[in-house]
């Protein structure tokens, strides 16, 4: 039998959010789609919504430390991700516990939901500086960010620390990574316009401990961990009447890890708008139109399929093979002797190495992030 891959075994220690758009129930969700296997010592239980958090009841500190031991003593832990900390008694007997482990820690210090409730008291707050002493990256918003005292103070800590930009201002959100060692990494992406943000924090540390749980460098666990978030939010469904749940579950075939994704098809054309209505009555949406000349479908398992006029494809079908990290596919590729055109970055934000194999199949490895199914000239859904 072909062995099984190493599912990263991470450990979160958070509240609950009944709502299930924050909370361990986001951070279940997003280490489920990611690929790892999640556990959880939760902390506190809450009644909440799309409106805001109605009731809270914090979970007794022996029973989150027991949850913990439970997972960590017979199944093991590849990372943690720490989110609501329900006290500041928690906090310390979480950190108590932490001590005794050698594994990547993601720290997201929730103080306050997405609603404007507030998660956590001064007392608990001016605990977090043992748990943010034992994580490998911190990740707070703006605010948060200010509550612990400044960019100075977190720093002095030694942990790397990645300031999130969503809640400042601009079309633009730029997100901040600053190393332990003071290289700073900078992410800017457009501003998604939608009101349902529930749990981009919680989201985004879970995904990253994801990462660091399967063994990725921080840079790139972060880089995949903001794919998902913002695929996330392309694709939430709209529920509650306040700051609704993302879509983790529509999040298919976009966060691949290097290994090469046969994710999108182009076919030839010779009668678009014939071409264009077939594909449509075949249940695809589409989801591009470029002036009769090409057109992209999307599948609902996630799968791409694009038409093109004939003349510019050769008259062949051309299949896409995604890949996390472009330039080693095409190192690898070649050092297995396969002839590889170099990587080209294109005007329609996908980067691309062409190929043919041994049958004269033409394939083109590349990487287009949320581009492949979220270009910004992305058709509008009907009514």
């Amino acid at each position: 039998m072909t062995p099984k891959r190493k599912v990263g075994r991470i450990l979160i220690v958070a509240g609950s959010d009944s709502g299930g758009g924050a909370g361990i129930q986001a951070d279940i969700k997003t280490v489920t789609m990611l690929g790892g296997h999640a556990m959880t010592a939760i902390t506190a239980i809450t009644a909440q919504n799309t409106l805001g958090v109605q009731t809270v009841h914090p979970v007794p500190t022996d029973m989150v430390v027991a949850q913990m031991r439970s997972c960590i003593d017979d199944i093991g832990v590849d990372a943690v991700k720490i989110g609501m900390i329900g006290s500041a008694a928690t906090a310390h007997a979480v950190a108590d516990v932490l001590e005794g482990l050698d594994v990547p820690i993601v720290f997201d210090p929730v103080m306050v939901a997405t609603s404007g409730s507030v998660l956590a008291d001064a007392d608990t707050i001016a605990a977090f500086g043992r748990l943010i002493a034992l994580a490998t990256v911190i990740a707070p918003n703006l605010p948060e960010l200010a509550a612990l005292g400044g960019e100075d103070a977190v720093r002095a800590t030694g942990a790397a620390l990645l300031v999130k930009g969503g809640h400042g201002v601009g079309e633009l959100i730029e997100d901040r990574l600053i190393a332990a060692d003071g290289v700073e990494t900078r992410w800017s992406s457009p501003r998604i316009d939608t009101p349902h943000t529930h749990g981009t924090g919680c989201t985004l540390a879970s995904a990253i401990a994801e990462g660091l749980g399967r063994g990725l460098a921080l840079r790139a666990a972060i880089d995949r961990a903001r794919l998902f978030v913002r695929m996330a939010l392309h694709e939430a469904p709209g529920l509650g009447g306040g700051h609704g749940p993302m879509g983790h579950q529509e999040v298919r075939l976009d966060c691949n890890l290097g290994g090469a994704t046969l994710n999108q098809i182009t076919l030839p054309a010779t009668d678009h708008a014939a071409s264009f209505a077939f594909y449509r009555a075949l249940g695809l949406m589409p989801i591009v139109d470029s002036e009769g000349r090409y057109a992209r479908f999307e599948s609902a398992g996630g799968t791409t399929l694009s038409i093109e006029t004939a003349e510019e494809i050769g008259g062949r079908p051309v299949v896409f093979l995604e890949c996390g990290d472009l330039d080693r596919a095409v190192l690898a590729a070649r050092a297995a002797g396969i002839t590889v055109d170099d990587p080209v970055d294109q005007s329609w934000g996908w980067r691309e190495a062409r190929l043919f194999d041994p049958a004269g199949n033409a394939l083109c490895l590349y990487t287009a992030g949320e581009n492949r199914r979220f270009p910004p000239w992305r058709l509008r859904c009907p009514d």
